[in-house]
């Protein structure tokens, strides 16, 4: 008999184990590891169990070899903690934008046409400039829908229309997903979208991989609370903790727990390999 998980939005699909092999070789699991943990996970399967519980199991193996590995693993989680005020994905989404060649500042006052508009990041390069709608959801089910592009593009075009020497571009970015509806009515207006693995290539997860921006929510060596402490701080990105020495005591990690932490946060920001 075949074995089905539930995902997060409630749908029912096989479970493939080349799923979770993919995502634990993007962890930076070895071959050894990851083929250990398939057979693990396997069989503790049960028909209709959710996706959460496999990456829970998952996770736990992993941890159980080194933690920097399971942070890799939990990206896509990371930022889904960064809470419900949304403020930390902009910052840490204008972070992502300069490391990749941007000029980038967030919460902006931009006049348009006709009403002053609120832009969440604008980016520059060359004569480009791009307005960012950052639409952040703490739960992998919640998708950017079809009104969210439609009150982009009009921004865009207010925009326009008060800048019409300037070459002006809308995206839209998002940790989770898009509506098939939203992606339908962007590509037919020219509207970008960037998703956690939208477009098939340089989607979000890729490009947060390749810049190796890792935010402070991976760690696995802080706990929640601790997390949520530097993330008032604005303290986003692990690579930020070695510029502030003193963040961490700031929040109450002492002794022995700050070199564990920096040193799972070095890990994460050197150059990509097999971590198992």
């Amino acid at each position: 008999m075949s074995l089905h998980v539930a995902k997060a939005d409630g749908t029912l699909e096989p479970f493939d184990p080349l799923k979770l092999r993919m995502s634990l070789h993007k962890a930076g699991a070895s071959e050894e590891a990851t083929v250990t943990i398939v057979d693990e996970i396997t069989k503790e399967l049960y028909d209709g169990i959710p996706t959460e519980e496999i990456y829970r199991r998952a996770f736990a193996h992993l941890r159980e070899h080194k933690h920097e590995a399971a942070a890799h693993y939990s990206l896509k989680r990371a930022l889904l903690e960064f809470g419900p005020s949304g403020f930390p994905f902009e910052a840490y989404l204008a972070e992502l934008f300069r490391t990749e060649g941007y000029e980038a500042s967030i919460d902006q006052i931009v006049q348009g046409a006709c009403v002053e508009h609120e832009v969440d990041v604008v980016i520059k390069k060359g004569n480009i400039t791009t307005y960012v709608e950052a639409k952040f959801h703490n739960t992998a089910a919640f998708k950017t829908d079809l009104k969210t592009t439609l009150y982009v593009k009009a921004r865009i075009d207010d925009l326009r229309a008060a800048l019409p020497k300037q070459d002006i571009r809308g995206l839209i970015v998002t940790n989770t997903k898009f509506t098939s509806k939203a992606v339908q009515y962007a590509s037919c207006e020219g509207l970008d979208l960037l998703a956690w693995e939208y477009p098939h290539k340089q989607n979000l997860h890729d490009r947060i991989e390749a810049a190796r921006l890792y935010p402070i929510t991976a760690l696995t060596t802080l706990t929640k609370h601790e997390k949520t402490l530097l993330l008032a701080e604005k303290i986003v990105l692990c690579k930020a903790l070695a510029n502030d020495t003193n963040a961490l005591e700031r929040v109450g990690v002492r002794g022995k727990q700050v070199d564990a932490v920096l040193h799972e946060a070095a890990l994460l920001c050197a150059p990509g390999k097999d971590i198992l």
